[in-house]
């Protein structure tokens, strides 16, 4: 994967290039390009003056974290104790079955991760599904086709490179 080392050096040095920044500068780069890259984690090595293993162990620490390509929506099904008491096995199949990966896998396309947790804290919505950190509560199996086919036709922001004039 080619990075672009001049978005990652204005990330880094937004933060002064602070090495008590590491946390807050890998989670803009993923935000950047929805994984961390090696060649990312390298660079921000270098830049910060940090040892590449203490880089991996932070990122690997962290579940937010991620060191292989997610999608561009991240689905994540509650599969806790309210959750799954309501149904939430059931959504989570239905999640499977349309998207057609199993958690912790992303869609061919890249336009989907989908993920499964023990718990969002978020109890009286059970179920609970969340895209893109949009909590979709009581979920049913008929809502999971409604709420994929509306961030499948949500547009996604497209970086663009401006060309420099000659």
């Amino acid at each position: 994967m080619k990075i672009n080392t001049r978005e990652l050096s204005t990330i880094v040095d937004k933060y002064h290039n602070e090495k008590s920044a590491l946390i807050a500068v890998l989670q803009d780069v993923q935000e950047e390009y929805h994984w961390l890259p090696p060649e990312a984690i390298q660079f921000v090595s270098d830049k910060l003056n940090i040892p590449l293993i203490d880089v991996y162990g932070v990122a690997t620490f962290y579940r937010a974290f991620s060191l292989t390509p997610r999608g561009e929506h991240i689905v994540t099904v509650c599969l806790g104790t309210a959750c799954h008491v309501r149904g939430a096995p059931l959504v989570k199949d239905r999640l499977v079955n349309l998207l057609k990966i199993e958690p912790g896998c992303t869609t061919s396309d890249g336009k989907f991760t989908l993920e499964s947790v023990n718990c969002l804290g978020a109890c009286a919505l059970a179920p609970i599904v969340v895209v893109d950190g949009n909590y979709h509560g009581q979920t049913t199996v008929k809502k999971v086709d409604q709420i994929i086919e509306k961030y499948k036709k949500k547009k996604t922001k497209k970086k663009t490179t401006r060309k420099r004039k000659k």
